[in-house]
């Protein structure tokens, strides 16, 4: 029968800290053929723990051991803040997201060498490694950010030039007196927002003072100031 000192030992990649993993869950699966293993659930969670992977390349997020239900939140939270407006953007918040799931993941993979290697000196290239994906991950993460910031930002000023030119049509009909029968709608140009966006944009504009200045064709006749839309 293989004890813990006889246990094998073939490494299957070269990444240390994979290896240092694989060496583990090989004298575990030596150690659990003369004992009867843990008996309650959180003991029977920990030592599942050394079986593990670091997942931190790897094609799926979550690791088997870890809460999906937290791993939900966590990915919602994400979705809450940037509010995604377009399959691409929620591509990209969704990278965002399990790219964030993985950094947090190396604290504890670093606080498990710690507490299992008595040999500080031994965790020198595993904890090089794991800096090395720590780096990687976060260069990943910024990229992501940058790109959807960019597509946020260009979606915006989209939105806002066609916002601008609904509420010059919308102001245009006011002047004329064509707002009454039949009700213009936004959708009748061909613009996607809608009829309260456009009305709540055109007040903002007849606000702003360099609104009449730079639209000439408005200055002649501007609305009243209890104009209704």
């Amino acid at each position: 029968m293989a004890t813990a000192a006889q246990a094998p030992a073939t490494p299957t990649t070269t990444d240390p800290v994979q290896n240092w993993l694989e060496r583990r869950a090989a004298v575990n699966r030596a150690n659990s053929a003369h004992s009867t293993g843990p008996r309650t659930e959180s003991g029977k969670q920990r030592s599942s723990l050394n079986a593990l992977s670091h997942g931190l390349t790897a094609r799926t997020a979550v690791l088997p051991t870890e809460d999906p239900d937290t791993y939900q939140r966590h990915i919602q939270q994400f979705l809450n803040e940037y509010k995604p407006a377009s399959p691409t953007e929620t591509q990209l918040v969704h990278e965002i997201a399990n790219t964030a799931w993985r950094l947090n993941r190396i604290p504890f993979l670093e606080a498990d060498l710690f507490s299992q290697n008595p040999n500080p000196q031994a965790l020198i290239p595993m904890l090089a490694t794991l800096g090395l994906h720590g780096s990687r991950l976060s260069r990943q993460f910024q990229k992501a950010i940058d790109q959807l910031r960019d597509i946020q930002d260009e979606r915006r000023r989209l939105e806002r030039r066609q916002l601008t030119e609904a509420a010059e049509i919308l102001l245009r009909h006011q002047r004329k007196g064509l707002s009454s029968e039949p009700a213009w709608e936004p959708s009748d140009d061909g613009f996607v927002c809608s009829k309260q966006q456009v009305e709540r944009h055109a007040r903002q504009l007849m606000r702003l003072p360099t609104y009449y200045d730079s639209h000439p064709r408005f200055q002649t006749d501007p609305p009243p100031t209890g104009a209704a839309f």
